[in-house]
């Protein structure tokens, strides 16, 4: 996903043209922002996107009005986002699938990132922890890396369905600790979590949030966690890179991050990501985000488009195994 001359000169006709006094933005904005998020209200991605917009509105001093178009993994919105485009007051939050994964998941998306989505910032990251019973006799990571190489799909793992997250998460710390696990697909992390604490499936990835109510009541416990630090909300998970035959650098995480239509004035982009990087520093927003299971990683635009790109590469190496049945 490197960037080819032609959008190079198409960037540098836009920042020349932002200097321009016709297309000056000191103005900006000079109407309602409309943010798009592809998931239903009240969901994580939902509120996560009125946690910051409520301060961005005051800053801007200008309504910011979340507009809910889930479907599709958050597809939909992203198309939303695109469609409605045009007077520079129209962006999106999106989970990193839409942007990463779903291009090679689906038939058509209706739009290419590299040419028509213009990186703002990572808003924040989630890890995924691996959940087992309570009854469960695995009781660290090397037993259940042990158990698992045994014999081919020994053991069953639960997702959310063929090419999610968690789906991939699972996929990918198979074959870094050269194991074959027995992909479940379920519909909801209700399902998945009800089916490892009866003993129907052996374990899952999810969300420290998803696993935690179940941990605390004694129904549950969280064997490792993906990212590459401990993470706040489950401090005594240990972090999985560097155990159990994975390698040092082993990550995996969720992530949002705020985009805007390709063509956007930079000066526009520039001044929303001061903003949300000044937001995303207060400590009163990053415990609301904690609390839903994120945790704040404001940065560059240029930092969101390589994590974009690496995280493209990474995620369709492994979609390639698992369509070849490796």
């Amino acid at each position: 996903m490197t960037i080819d001359l032609t959008r190079r000169a198409a960037l540098a006709c836009a920042v020349a043209l932002a200097a321009l006094p016709a297309m000056a933005q000191d103005d900006w904005p000079t109407a309602p922002v409309h943010v798009f998020v592809g998931f239903p209200a009240g969901s994580s991605p939902d509120t996560l996107a009125r946690i910051i917009t409520e301060p961005l509105a005051q800053r801007l001093g200008q309504p910011v009005v979340v507009e809910n178009k889930p479907g599709a993994g958050g597809v939909i919105g992203v198309q939303q986002m695109l469609t409605t485009a045009g007077d520079g007051h129209t962006f999106g939050t999106t989970i990193n699938g839409p942007l990463t994964t779903a291009q090679r998941l689906m038939d058509s998306t209706g739009y290419d990132v590299e040419a028509d989505i213009a990186p703002v910032t990572l808003i924040a990251t989630s890890p995924l922890v691996l959940a087992v019973s309570s009854a469960s006799e695995f009781e660290d990571l090397q037993g259940f890396v042990d158990a698992a190489g045994a014999e081919p799909e020994a053991l069953a793992y639960g997702s959310v369905g063929q090419g999610s997250g968690a789906h991939l998460t699972a996929e990918l710390f198979a074959d870094e600790a050269g194991v074959s696990m027995l992909h479940i697909p379920f519909t909801s992390y209700a399902e998945v979590t009800t089916s490892i604490m009866g003993g129907e499936i052996d374990a899952g990835f999810m969300a420290p949030s998803a696993a935690l109510p179940h941990v605390e009541a004694g129904n549950m416990r969280m064997l490792g966690i993906t990212s590459a630090e401990t993470f706040p909300q489950a401090p005594d998970v240990p972090v999985m890179a560097g155990q159990a035959g994975l390698p040092d650098d082993f990550r995996a995480e969720l992530w949002n991050a705020f985009i805007a239509p390709a063509g956007t004035d930079p000066a526009v982009i520039e001044r929303l990501n001061t903003e949300l990087g000044e937001i995303l520093a207060d400590p009163q927003v990053q415990e609301k985000l904690l609390a839903i299971g994120w945790q704040a990683a404001p940065g560059t635009p240029a930092d969101l488009e390589e994590r974009i790109v690496a995280d493209t590469e990474m995620w369709g190496a492994v979609i390639d195994r698992v369509e070849a049945g490796e």
